[in-house]
């Protein structure tokens, strides 16, 4: 499926392009929006390698990633950076992630980007279940998690290697059936 183009109440979220690297490396470059991901602040550089390959990789068939920029419906600023990658065993099962840069948390966009993905994941593609991993430190997932209907399945212990130490991830999921039922009440 390419492209992908889908809007929810105040943001689109759309297709990457090599313009858009500044603003992901505001989000991938800033220590306090990298605090909880599995890796450490990026260059430019490194950012600008990840864009061209979410570039290439959304032309690919059969798809099995989808990095989306979620930009502001009003204006157009790129407010996060949101990930599906589809499950490669085949189960009709994805894993997303999602970034803000710390100017636009708290403001209710990390929700609304997991809304999205789960729409585009449940709605567009037919998959089964979704889940997600974060940090046992980032409440703030959490909450995001939880508010999209998301369930906390269990932990990974030592799961991430990040900053010299090894952390241990707490995993969420979400099934179709469930979230069609929270879409509904929505």
């Amino acid at each position: 499926m390419h492209p992908v183009s889908r809007n929810s109440a105040r943001l689109a979220l759309r297709e990457l392009t090599v313009d858009d690297v500044d603003a992901v490396h505001a989000i991938y470059g800033s220590p306090a929006a990298t605090e909880h991901l599995s890796f450490e602040p990026l260059t430019r550089e490194q950012v600008g390698h990840i864009v061209a390959r979410s570039v290439v990789s959304a032309q690919a068939a059969p798809r099995a990633e989808y990095a989306l920029a979620a930009c502001e419906r009003d204006g157009g600023r790129l407010v996060g950076y949101a990930r599906l990658s589809l499950d490669s065993h085949g189960h009709q099962a994805a894993t997303i992630g999602f970034a803000l840069p710390p100017d636009s948390w708290g403001g209710g966009y990390g929700t609304e980007i997991v809304r999205a993905l789960l729409a585009l994941g449940f709605g567009d593609l037919r998959l089964h279940r979704i889940w997600a991993a974060r940090s046992p430190v980032n409440t703030a997932s959490g909450i995001v998690l939880d508010r999209a209907g998301f369930i906390q399945d269990g932990r990974i212990r030592h799961h991430v290697h990040v900053r010299g130490a090894w952390r241990d991830s707490l995993v969420h999921s979400i099934i179709r059936d469930e979230w069609a039922g929270a879409a509904a009440r929505v």
